[in-house]
């Protein structure tokens, strides 16, 4: 008998997580929020490591990310083992398996990016860190507009989960690290936050801030049961910035950034596409209704390629497969 087809009195529904702190983290808070929400029910939670969480040594970019932090939990899915999953929204692809659907999304911390220093950078901020100061991100998008605004800095790739990457830091790896202020919150370190990064300067990335709770597309009932978690003025921004992407066929690891807003029933989506080197950009807003906000994504990510947005994405594909 499928997962589907068993009687509701007595299935358990199984969560899916990668092992990291921050996903075992976000999925337990799911869990606790599923059972409050549903008492008489059973959550359960089953970990994995994805192809993300076992490479660490190489940068993102070039392993490509294609399901990077998604797929093993997307195979379980497919194959029962797992009824859902949960994602930090800015790593679930555009494009999901067939027979899989963004059933959820939570309502969003922060989306904005973070400046964490190094003790002796205490008294800086970005624009005042010293000359070649060595700034670890493993996000191109965070590298390419950084780089834009702050060409006195040095940029190098960190890899590992939150506490390996503080760690580096900590030990004087790098002077400072570009990290999710929503991560941090999430794991009680919004202490380290020394700075919060302005729209202005670095647009953050799609999704980010927000959980996504991916499942099958055929379960009504864990549909159903996720709606209790649902945050629809989240999930409209989201949407907006998810088919802005999807339609400039960009991924996590591409050079776009986005922010939202909404007022009433009005969203304003503002997007942009910038050479790795920080020097060529397109960047433009759309406002529309928050109903449509999928199409306007699409508007949006039209403009942008009429100003030049393919092209740059074009040369940052052709740059990455050299290196």
């Amino acid at each position: 008998m499928s997962p589907t087809a068993t009687p509701i009195a007595t299935r358990t529904i199984r969560i899916g997580s990668r092992k990291s702190q921050l996903a075992l983290v976000q999925t337990y808070w799911v869990q606790e929020q599923l059972q409050k929400a549903f008492p008489d029910r059973t959550f359960e939670v089953h970990t994995m490591s994805t192809q993300g969480d076992k490479i660490l040594d190489v940068a993102l970019a070039k392993i490509g990310d294609k399901g990077l932090f998604t797929k093993e939990l997307e195979v379980g899915m497919i194959s029962g083992d797992i009824d859902f999953a949960v994602h930090s929204l800015k790593d679930l692809p555009t494009h999901l398996p067939e027979g899989l659907v963004l059933g959820c999304v939570t309502e969003r911390e922060n989306p904005a990016d973070a400046l964490v220093v190094h003790e002796k950078h205490k008294d800086k901020q970005l624009p005042t860190l010293p000359e070649g100061a060595v700034i670890g991100t493993s996000s191109l998008r965070r590298l390419a507009q950084l780089r834009h605004h702050y060409p006195h800095l040095s940029f190098k790739d960190v890899r590992g989960n939150l506490n390996t990457r503080l760690a580096k830091l900590d030990a004087g790896e790098y002077d400072a690290l570009i990290l999710a202020a929503a991560g941090l919150q999430r794991l009680n370190m919004a202490d380290r936050i020394h700075q919060v990064i302005s729209a202005e300067v670095s647009l953050h990335a799609v999704g980010q801030g927000a959980l996504g709770i991916e499942c099958r597309g055929d379960d009504a009932e864990v549909l159903s049961l996720l709606k209790a978690l649902e945050h629809e003025p989240t999930a409209q921004r989201c949407y907006a910035e998810r088919s802005f992407l999807r339609e400039l066929e960009g991924g996590c690891q591409v050079p776009i950034g986005v922010n939202t807003s909404l007022e009433g029933d009005r969203l304003t989506l503002t997007g942009i596409v910038i050479s790795l080197d920080g020097q060529t950009a397109a960047k433009d807003s759309v406002s529309g209704l928050a109903a449509a906000a999928e199409t306007l994504g699409i508007e949006l990510a039209q403009r942008l390629r009429q100003q030049g947005a393919q092209a740059i994405l074009d040369e940052i594909l052709a740059t990455v497969q050299r290196s």
